[in-house]
């Protein structure tokens, strides 16, 4: 409608109301009649330019930006103004400024000027600064939203006085402060939102008389104190959230009271002592969230009440005792989760009867036990959550029914066994966590079937026979550990096409294959561990293309042929690992561009020739083990280099020439071993700089001079053995050599010294 339109039609109102007051004043004296109307004509009058000069003052406070869009404020006609509404007698009534960037001080208007207002909406907005105490003036005010601005200061008891108020909305803001008492008077009070704030003081006792309350959202604040008993006056609230906040004591049981309550969230606060049995009175609840606090005792079985139950949760309390089987009652239950509790005892057979579950988690408990064979009844089931427990006996063959299930997680329990075949039934299956129980036997042939897999972690079992060969035919596996069983036979040959690994962990089975034809090109590969099997072949050049491997552990194999140079493009490689192999030929300088390297571990191989000098570019170095080869020359000096390193292995090699003394840069190095080579000249002084070496040894060289004095200082030193060298002269006066024993420092020219 126009803006003339409308003023016409509140001119013939305004018209219409006065021919009233005309009729009313037929029967009363001439002498007052004109004084009447004409006191009414000055009264709206006045109002209306108190109302324009208030609008027009708070206009000229508010930033620039304001002001373009508040630019139909203007004139003396506010009714046409953005925003604005006015009622028959062109009285503002509504102020509505939702999400228009409007930036200022609420407090510059003067709302005592606005008397008739009845809804004010200026949510989403910039402004800031404190809560106008002349609010309190709006007798007539039915809606108040100022949420999502940046006022602060305290909630003004003022608004106690709003007798119409339906509405109030303070929401995410930096209010500070309590809530008043005073708000308990708003007896026409529908909704209560000051979530997100910085509200702190207790909870009024006076919110009980808010009887017409339908929501109280009071969360994300520092609420504190206990929840009133008298909240169980609130007849008519349906939604009650005060999670996130520091409430404390026990949940009231008059919270029971509460019949027409659909949601209760007292989440994430520091509540304690038991669960009310009142709650199963409150049969129309759909959600409940009690995680995050201290609550302790049972669940009480008058749980099974609350037939209305959609969402059940009770995480992360210290809640005992066992599952009530009246868990089975809540046939509408959508999601149940108990974790990190200390629940004991069985998983009643009852959970069979909640068929609408999506979820069940129980994780992290002392639940023992078989899993109920009724399990195989939740059809809607995605996740089944029952890892951390106590668990025993055979996964039900049930479990197969499952159609819908996305995640199975049955890990660190004690479970025994073999993996029913029925499993293979599980088409939606992506994730399949059985790892560190006691299952035995073969896995069923049927698990290749899971083509939508993307974690399969069987390891720390004892499962017999051959990995699924097609394990991978689906192309999406993603993490594969099957580690610390007893598998024996190849590895799957699906996996040389399985582009999509992430991580995989088959070490110390028996598996045997030639590493040289199974292993593929992996772009996303980031781990891989084989150790402790019985692989044989050379490792393949393409292992360079693994750019995002950051592990890679093939130690205790029996692995042939040379290190090739090409696993210097694994630019991200951290650990190494191929000790315990029979691997021949010269350590490649190309290592040295692996720059993230922690750990080197080639020991245990036939290894010749020099150790790289670029091996000091390798400044973040923790360990290096070359033990147990046929290496030779000198022990180069830009070791010293390596930082950070802790752990060097030099030992059991034909190393000559003397010890650089740019070893003793290693002010990180724990533990040093240079034994058995053929190392000549002092042992440098330097070493006594080493504050950190706990083990060194030195034994079964050709060393000579004496042990510097420097070495009183190595008083962390616990373990050292310098035996069958030429040493001489007086032993270090620290307790690694008063408690050394013949046999780590004999054998030399002349030590002498106390000795155990």
């Amino acid at each position: 409608m126009a803006a003339s339109s409308r003023k016409q039609l509140s001119m013939l109102l305004l018209v219409y109301v006065l021919l009233m007051l005309v009729m009313q004043e037929v029967s009363r004296p001439a002498s007052s009649k004109s004084s009447s109307l004409m006191a009414f004509a000055l009264s709206g009058s006045q109002t209306r330019d108190e109302e324009v000069a208030a609008l027009l003052k708070w206009k000229s406070q508010l930033n620039s930006e304001s002001h373009s869009i508040l630019s139909s404020w203007n004139g003396s006609d506010p009714c046409s103004w953005r925003g604005l509404s006015c009622d028959p007698l062109w009285s503002v009534i509504s102020l509505n400024l939702s999400s228009n960037a409007i930036r200022g001080m609420l407090h510059d208007l003067d709302f005592s000027s606005l008397p008739n207002l009845v809804t004010l909406k200026l949510d989403n907005n910039s402004l800031f600064g404190n809560i106008p105490l002349s609010l309190g003036n709006l007798s007539k005010l039915a809606y108040l939203d100022l949420s999502q601005n940046h006022l602060s200061g305290e909630i003004p008891i003022q608004l106690g006085s709003l007798w119409s108020l339906e509405v109030l909305e303070l929401s995410s803001n930096n209010i500070t402060g309590s809530v008043p008492g005073s708000i308990g008077s708003l007896s026409n009070l529908t909704g209560l939102y000051v979530q997100n704030n910085n509200i702190s003081g207790f909870i009024p006792q006076e919110v009980g008389m808010l009887k017409s309350l339908n929501q109280l959202f009071l969360f994300n604040n520092r609420i504190g104190g206990r929840i009133p008993s008298s909240i169980g006056n609130m007849s008519s609230l349906t939604k009650l959230w005060l999670f996130n906040n520091h409430l404390i004591g026990s949940i009231p049981i008059e919270i029971g009271m509460l019949g027409s309550l659909s949601e209760l969230d007292l989440s994430s606060n520091y509540l304690r002592g038991s669960i009310p049995r009142t709650l199963g009175n409150l049969s129309n609840l759909g959600f409940l969230y009690f995680y995050g606090n201290q609550l302790s005792g049972h669940i009480p079985e008058e749980v099974g009440g609350m037939r209305s139950l959609l969402h059940f949760e009770l995480l992360s309390n210290d809640l005992t005792g066992s599952i009530p089987s009246s868990i089975g009652n809540l046939t509408n239950l959508g999601l149940l989760s108990f974790f990190n509790n200390k629940l004991s005892g069985p998983i009643p057979r009852e959970i069979g009867n909640l068929r609408s579950l999506s979820q069940l988690a129980l994780y992290n408990n002392d639940l023992t036990g078989s899993i109920p064979e009724t399990i195989g009844k939740l059809g809607n089931l995605t996740a089944l959550l029952l890892f951390e427990n106590k668990l025993s006996g055979s996964i039900p063959s049930s479990i197969g029914n499952l159609s819908k299930l996305n995640g199975l997680y049955l890990y660190q329990n004690k479970l025994s066994g073999s993996i029913p075949k029925e499993m293979g039934r599980l088409g939606a299956l992506v994730d399949l966590f059985l790892f560190n129980n006691s299952l035995e036997g073969s896995l069923p042939v049927e698990i290749n079937n899971l083509t939508s897999l993307t974690s399969l972690q069987l390891g720390d079992n004892q499962l017999v026979g051959q990995l699924p060969p097609d394990i991978c035919s689906g192309h999406v596996l993603v993490n594969f550990t099957a580690y610390n069983n007893h598998f024996t036979g190849p590895l799957p040959r699906s996996l040389k096409n399985c582009t999509s690994l992430f991580r995989v962990r088959l070490e110390k089975n028996q598996l045997k294959d030639n590493i040289t034809d199974v292993l593929g090109t992996y772009p996303y590969l980031n781990y891989l561990e084989l150790s402790n099997n019985e692989l044989y072949g050379e490792l393949p050049a393409r292992l360079g293309t693994w750019s995002n491997l950051t592990s890679l552990k093939i130690s205790d194999n029996k692995l042939s042929g040379m290190i090739p140079p090409d696993l210097g493009k694994m630019t991200q490689l951290h650990v190494l690992h191929i000790s315990s192999n029979n691997l021949v030929g010269e350590i490649p300088k190309e290592l040295a561009k692996l720059q993230y390297l922690l750990e080197l571990w080639l020991d245990g191989n036939h290894l010749t020739g020099d150790i790289p000098h670029e091996i000091g570019a390798l400044s973040d170095l923790v360990q290096i083990n070359v033990a147990g080869n046929k290496l030779s020359g000198s022990i180069p000096r830009e070791l010293g280099q390596c930082v950070n390193l802790q752990y060097l292995n030099l030992s059991r090699n034909n190393l000559e020439q003397s010890i650089p003394m740019e070893i003793s840069n290693l002010h990180s190095l724990q533990s040093l071993d240079l034994s058995r080579n053929l190392l000549t000249g002092d042992i440098p002084q330097d070493l006594g700089q080493l504050r950190n070496l706990e083990t060194l040894n030195l034994s079964h060289n050709q060393l000579s001079g004496s042990i510097s004095p420097a070495f009183d200082h190595l008083t962390g030193l616990t373990s050292v053995d310098v035996s069958y060298n030429e040493l001489e002269g007086p032993l270090p006066n620290i307790p690694a050599f008063h408690n050394a024993t013949i046999a780590t420092v004999g054998e030399n020219k002349g030590l002498c010294g106390d000795i155990t």
